[in-house]
C-alpha cells in the first residue's frame, strides 16, 4: 500500500518537476522570509477558527504524538463548531440544500488520504484519515464515501443547522451565486505541523462555496492543490475559491518552489502571481499557508483580508497576510 503510493508521489515529482524546471531554472530566489524565526514545534492554520484548532493540535504536541495525529485533532474541532459556516457541522449548503464535505491529510511519508462530496457526517477528516490507513486509495467520494464511513463506525448526522438552513432559504429568494471576498462562505481550514521529532504533517476540510452546484468539489480534498507536505522541505495549504487553487495546483508548487530555494514567504507569493497571470482575480480570494522544515512560515492572498493563526514559541496569535491587490 505504502509503497504503491510513495512510487506516485516520486514519479509525479518528476513529471510535474520537469515541467517546471525551465521557470524554476531562472527563477532566483533571495531566501529572505517575512517571518524568520525559527523553532519547532510550529501548527499553522487558515482563519480565526484556526486559534482553537491550534490549541488543540499544539496540546497533542506537546504530550508527545505526532503531527498526523496533532493535524487531524486540531481541524475536528473546527469541523464540530457550528459557528463556523464553511466546515463541517453547520456550514452552509449547497444550491440544493445538502451540506457537503471535503477534507484531505497527509503524513510524512507522504502517506494521504481523503474525501470528496461526503454527506451526513460530522467529521471528514478523520474518514480521510481512514481511507489513507485502512485501504489502499487515496480518495473515496460520494455515496462510497458515505458507505466507507458507515462501515467503519461513523454515525450519520444531519449537518444542516437551523442558522444554515434559514441562510440557504434566504438565498433562494434571488438565488444568486456569486462568492464574496473573505466572508465566510468559502473559508476552509488547512492546517501544518511540525512535531517534536521535526515530523511535518497537514490536513484541509470544509464545506466548500455555499450554495454550490450540487456536486461540486473544490480544492480541499486534492492532495497538491489544497494541501501538501514533503517532509524534506515543507508544507503548505490553501484557502479560497478551489477552482483558481486547482488550476495552478497551488499547495504542490508552493513546495516544490521551497525545494528550489524559495523561502516560504517567496513560495506563497509567487504561487499567488500565478493564479493572477492567467485567471480573472478581480472579484476572488485566495489564500496560502507555508511552512518549511526548518520552522520558518510564509502567507500572501490575492486580496486583503487574509489571516491565520500561528502557535510558535509559546504564544497562539492571528497575523494579517500581505496580499497582491492592497
Amino acid at each position: 500500500m505504502s509503497n504503491r503510493r510513495s512510487f506516485i508521489k516520486k514519479t509525479s515529482i518528476g513529471a510535474i518537476g520537469a515541467i517546471l524546471a525551465p521557470e524554476l531554472a531562472s527563477a532566483k530566489f533571495s531566501r529572505k522570509n517575512k517571518y524568520s524565526i525559527k523553532k519547532l514545534p510550529i501548527v499553522i492554520s487558515t482563519w480565526k477558527h484556526g486559534l482553537d484548532a491550534n490549541e488543540e493540535a499544539f496540546k497533542l504536541i506537546n504530550n508527545g504524538f505526532d503531527a498526523i495525529d496533532a493535524v487531524e485533532a486540531g481541524v475536528y474541532v473546527t469541523e464540530a463548531d457550528p459557528e463556523c459556516t464553511s466546515v463541517g457541522y453547520g456550514g452552509w449548503p449547497d444550491r440544493d440544500g445538502h451540506v457537503t464535505l471535503d477534507a484531505c491529510i497527509m503524513d510524512h511519508t507522504g502517506n494521504c488520504g481523503s474525501v470528496s462530496f461526503l454527506q451526513d457526517i460530522k467529521h471528514p477528516i478523520s474518514v480521510a484519515r481512514k481511507v489513507m490507513d485502512n485501504t489502499p486509495h487515496v480518495m473515496l467520494s460520494g455515496e462510497g464515501a458515505l458507505q466507507f464511513a458507515l462501515k467503519n463506525g461513523f454515525q450519520k448526522e444531519d449537518l444542516l443547522t437551523d442558522k444554515a438552513k434559514e441562510k440557504w432559504e434566504e438565498w433562494l429568494k434571488d438565488s444568486k451565486y456569486k462568492p464574496i471576498i473573505n466572508v465566510e462562505n468559502h473559508d476552509t481550514i488547512g492546517l501544518l505541523a511540525i512535531d517534536l521529532k521535526g515530523n511535518i504533517s497537514g490536513a484541509c476540510t470544509t464545506s466548500g462555496l455555499a450554495w454550490k452546484m450540487h456536486g461540486r468539489v473544490g480544492d480541499s480534498p486534492i492532495i497538491g492543490a489544497g494541501m501538501f507536505v514533503d517532509n524534506e522541505v515543507g508544507g503548505c495549504c490553501a484557502t479560497g475559491v478551489g477552482e483558481a487553487v486547482m488550476k495552478t495546483l497551488g499547495s504542490f508548487l508552493i513546495v516544490e518552489l521551497m525545494r528550489q530555494g524559495a523561502s516560504p514567504q517567496e513560495a506563497c507569493e509567487e504561487g499567488i502571481s500565478r493564479i493572477v497571470k492567467n485567471q480573472n482575480y478581480k472579484n476572488m480570494q485566495i489564500g496560502y499557508l507555508a511552512i518549511n522544515k526548518e520552522g520558518e512560515h510564509g502567507s500572501y492572498s490575492v486580496q486583503a483580508g487574509f489571516d491565520y493563526a500561528l502557535h510558535q514559541n509559546g504564544l497562539n496569535k492571528m497575523i494579517n497576510a500581505s496580499s497582491f491587490i492592497r
